[in-house]
């Protein structure tokens, strides 16, 4: 056995899977995981309430495919936004495709003002809770390589 890291090979690197620091929901990542796992990916569900510092340890941990951040409180824009700044100040994972869904915004979904904040801060895809968003997180999806099947 290699004393060196070895680099996962396409659809064996995690999907890692977290809700904002404040947001204790859980079933939404329950549903989450259960959905990239029907979609062929290996899934980290680091759950609910996640600091900064824990998804940072635990991306350098599992080099994953996709970082997903899930919001249900409405609270996920302000959280994202601390989040995804922390996140990419680490040069090893600015190049981690990261996404953040759910209700980001307490009075409803976030505008196109914010959303062009949060991908210029750094997420790859926004998505809203609405069934067009959804139906734009299972068409990126699509779009992962998926591990095999054993």
């Amino acid at each position: 056995m290699s004393p060196f890291p070895t680099s996962p090979a396409p659809g064996d690197q995690p999907v890692l899977v977290a809700g904002g620091i404040s947001d204790s929901h859980t079933w939404n990542l329950v549903y989450l995981q259960l959905l990239l796992e029907e979609h062929g990916q290996r899934v980290v569900n680091l759950g609910p309430c996640v600091p900064e510092e824990l998804l940072i340890t635990e991306a350098l941990a599992h080099r994953p495919a996709l970082i997903v951040v899930s919001s249900v409180n409405g609270h996920g824009y302000h959280d994202g936004m601390r989040t995804i700044t922390r996140l990419r100040e680490h040069p090893e994972l600015t190049a981690v495709p990261a996404v953040i869904g759910g209700k980001l915004g307490i009075a409803g979904p976030c505008g196109d003002d914010e959303v062009a904040a949060l991908r210029a801060a750094g997420y790859d895809a926004v998505f809203d809770d609405s069934a067009e968003g959804v139906d734009a997180f299972l068409r990126m999806l699509a779009t992962l390589p998926q591990r095999a099947l054993v």
